[in-house]
């Protein structure tokens, strides 16, 4: 054997080391990005059964809410059709304080002369409560939240694909080092290092996830 292929031969299993080195840190760090990702779904997976367990709460309590202001008025405008006043007065100031103006705004509509009117508050725009708004708004954390956590899974995904990868860059390294033939060598290592590469510069440009 020459000593100019006993060079070459050197340059094969150096790269093969640095191949080797590479790929085991990056299939480390893979693993620790899979894993943080894992983590970052968990979490938004949490605050989105929470959002949506408070958006619950909040629903119930508009119910609730909508169910007082209907017996109320329904008690208010039997004596409002009769002008029994003074009944009419005690059911007004017993309404709750979202509920009266809707109640003033479609009393402005004329209802008994007006066939036009809404038939009740609660079509009136003024009929608006709070804890509709805060359910609509819980909800749409909750959404926000759970398609966060899908996207955290995939992320966490790709990361476990580069550990595939780069563990078949490391698997070509080192088959390179066993073989005899100097061609098969170099065409696995080549394949390896080209494997590295793209697997690396693909997960580069993925988000990264740290824990101090």
């Amino acid at each position: 054997m020459s000593a100019r292929e006993g060079r070459r031969i050197d340059y094969v299993e150096l790269g093969a080391t640095i191949l080797l080195a590479a790929a085991a840190l990056a299939t480390a760090w893979s693993s620790y990005q899979a894993s943080r990702w894992n983590g970052e779904q968990a979490k938004a997976t949490s605050r989105s059964n929470a959002a949506r367990i408070e958006s619950a709460r909040a629903s119930g309590l508009a119910n609730t809410q909508q169910q007082v202001d209907v017996a109320t008025f329904m008690q208010w405008a039997n004596a409002y059709a009769l002008d029994q006043t003074t009944l009419a007065d005690f059911y007004f100031h017993r309404f709750r304080k979202e509920f009266k103006p809707a109640v003033n705004a479609w009393i402005a509509t004329r209802p008994l002369r007006n066939a036009t009117a809404p038939l009740t508050p609660f079509a009136m725009a003024q009929y608006d409560l709070a804890a509709n708004r805060e359910a609509d708004r819980l909800e749409s954390d909750a959404e926000a939240f759970a398609a966060k956590a899908r996207t955290n899974v995939q992320r966490s995904t790709n990361y476990v694909l580069g550990v595939v990868l780069f563990a078949a860059a490391l698997f070509f390294a080192g088959i390179s080092t066993k073989l005899d033939t100097r061609q098969l060598r170099v065409v696995l290592l080549t394949f390896g290092i080209v494997l590295f590469v793209g697997t690396a510069t693909w997960l580069a440009t993925l988000p990264v996830s740290v824990s101090v």
